[in-house]
């Protein structure tokens, strides 16, 4: 359909007054936009008045053929609807924040003597959870800190129900050995108590209630006990005069920064959690070109908050369309404004790499004699153990950057073991089957690690496919294995390339294949150890069928069986004790 065909006035006249999400599509039905409205009728509308809108704006209207829309039952339904709608159709003017991760927390388990731990991922219900931190790196930090104050365990439940002495944690003083009975559930239930009032920014309360503590032990002439409550004030004193940014302890809020440059976005979010600044996070928007601050903070306050709880309170740099705060003094506008310059230190940051690996990207061309089109790099690695478990894995580089989200992995399956030709064919195949076929990005060039034999595997791979125009390079390892050395195959030419170890071109294919290394390695350890523990269950006498799915049932998986305690193998149906040991020796 032609965009000049599209009646505005009339379509608009036919739309409800009701909450939903409209999709905007151009005259080959692909997306434009996708957005959510408390009032179709009204939001619909305000596109087409004059004089309205930003130029990006008039750009999206100026392809637009038609519009599709769903009503919802409230604004919150439409947020959710509009959220999946951009996940899945990708639409080309829709502010997009991808986060390869989710955000982790600190846990208390619910055991007698619980444990101190990081989580990311599904909670369980018994157990409690303080967050979320901005990065793993917060998480850990704040463990060590609470290690050093109220010395609570960090081992998994498996190694505590089985230790016979005390580790090296006890022996520096962060840890009070509850697995070999050195302190009483009571009184490490105190502990776990005061870092939990801790966490929640009740800190004074804990220090005057250690404080009377080593008044107490003191009078009492217990002078190591006292000694002990005197260190974890001081320790306690020392984190509230370095940590506390808010004269109201208690508070929880997220404070969010955008800043721009030569048409380049970044988002700081800087989280505050009971009084205390945990850390910060930076991120980079995809389709934010030409729109202002308060539309990418918009996007970002939206989509942040689908899976993320919302604190109390968020403080925002621009005025949006969302529960947030712009202060204009006092200490919340100090750290709205240490936000914003973060958002611009790691915008320049970031405008330097990308500089960085456009010089990289430009020598790697020219020494391959490559066009200047070429953008796109996949590159392949296969990972085995004396062909044991064999894992290949595919990154991809493109804008100028490691792509995480598009990365993959393939377990290789009725392959010689060994046989590294034969993987390589496997794994190329099923990668580039599955583009031809879903018209999917086509890379420019393909890397391998490996010297003639892989690349020609590729080339042949390519060829059967008809993708004859993407160039293969093969990686082999040069003098010694060394860094450095490396032999470029390039294919085409039957010819193998030595550059520089100083050279741009080649620290791009170092930084590509060394990520394909780490990726295919990850993905084989897991696969092995779960082959491994499989293999196990099945050899152990007494483990039939069904009470190895009963096991793996209880327990959720062949992980969580293997970090299992005794007494907790006993728990599942039809495990005696005897049984119990049995497979925790042939686990172990």
């Amino acid at each position: 359909m032609d965009t000049a065909q599209f009646d505005a006035k009339r379509f608009v006249g036919g739309l409800p007054n009701l909450p939903g999400v409209y999709r905007m599509l151009g005259a080959g039905g692909e997306a434009l936009y996708v957005g959510k409205a408390r009032d179709l009728r009204k939001r619909v509308a305000s596109y087409f008045q004059k004089n309205s809108g930003s130029p990006r704006i008039r750009m999206m209207l100026s392809q637009l053929a038609r519009i599709e829309i769903t009503a919802t039952r409230s604004e919150d339904e439409a947020l959710l609807l509009e959220n999946n709608f951009i996940k899945s159709l990708a639409p080309r003017y829709n502010i997009v924040f991808r986060d390869d991760k989710s955000y982790p927390y600190l846990m208390i388990t619910a055991h007698r003597f619980p444990r101190l731990g990081f989580h990311r991922g599904a909670r369980d219900a018994r157990s409690r959870y303080f967050g979320p931190f901005p990065h793993a790196y917060a998480v850990r930090e704040s463990i060590q800190l609470l290690q050093r104050v109220f010395r609570l365990r960090t081992c998994e439940d498996a190694v505590f129900e089985n230790r016979s002495r005390p580790c090296l944690l006890h022996q520096i003083r962060r840890c009070t050995a509850p697995c070999t009975g050195l302190i009483g559930e009571g009184e490490y239930g105190e502990d776990v108590e005061h870092a939990t009032l801790f966490l929640r920014g009740r800190e004074d309360d804990v220090a005057q209630r250690l404080t009377r503590r080593m008044q107490a032990a003191a009078e009492a002439r217990q002078y190591e006990q006292a000694a002990i409550y005197r260190d974890q004030v001081r320790a306690l004193s020392r984190v509230q005069a370095r940590q506390y940014v808010e004269s109201n302890r208690g508070v929880d809020a997220d404070v969010v920064a955008c800043a721009e440059q030569d048409g380049a976005v970044c988002v700081n979010l800087a989280m505050i959690r009971a009084g205390r600044h945990v850390g910060d996070r930076s991120l980079f928007p995809a389709n934010a070109d030409a729109a202002g601050p308060a539309e990418v903070l918009q996007a970002f306050l939206e989509q942040h908050y689908i899976e993320q709880p919302q604190p109390p309170l968020v403080l925002a740099s621009h005025a949006v369309e969302f529960d947030a705060v712009v202060p204009t003094q006092g200490e919340r506008r100090v750290w709205l404004e240490m936000a914003a310059k973060n958002a611009q230190l790691a915008l320049l940051q970031r405008v330097r790499e990308k500089s960085a690996q456009e010089a990289r990207l430009a020598a790697l061309r020219e020494a391959l004699h490559l066009p200047e089109t070429v953008q796109r790099i996949e590159c392949f690695d296969v990972s085995h153990t004396m062909g044991e478990a064999t894992v290949a894995s595919c990154v991809v580089y493109d804008r100028h950057a490691m792509q995480k989200g598009e990365y993959r992995r393939f377990n290789v399956r009725g392959t010689t073991p060994g046989d590294d030709y034969a993987a390589m064919r496997q794994v190329l195949a099923r990668r580039y089957e599955r583009v031809s076929a879903q018209a999917g990005k086509v890379p420019d060039l393909v890397l391998v690690d490996g010297g003639k034999g892989q690349a020609t595997v590729a080339r042949t791979v390519l060829a059967e496919l008809g993708l004859n125009d993407v160039s293969v390079v093969g990686v082999a390892k040069g003098f010694e294995r060394k860094p450095g050395f490396e032999e470029l195959v390039i294919e085409a030419e039957s010819a193998a390339l030595s550059l520089p170890p100083t050279h741009p071109g080649l620290h791009l294919v170092q930084q590509i294949r060394d990520e394909a290394h780490r990726f295919a390695i990850l993905g084989h350890r897991a696969r092995r150890a779960k082959t491994r523990t499989a293999s196990a269950l099945t050899q152990i006498p007494g483990i039939g069928a069904q009470r190895r799915q009963r096991l793996l049932a209880h327990f959720g998986g062949l992980r969580e069986v293997q970090a299992a305690a005794i007494d907790e193998l006993m728990r599942v149906a039809g495990i005696s004790r005897p049984l119990a040991e049995r497979i925790y020796k042939a686990l172990h």
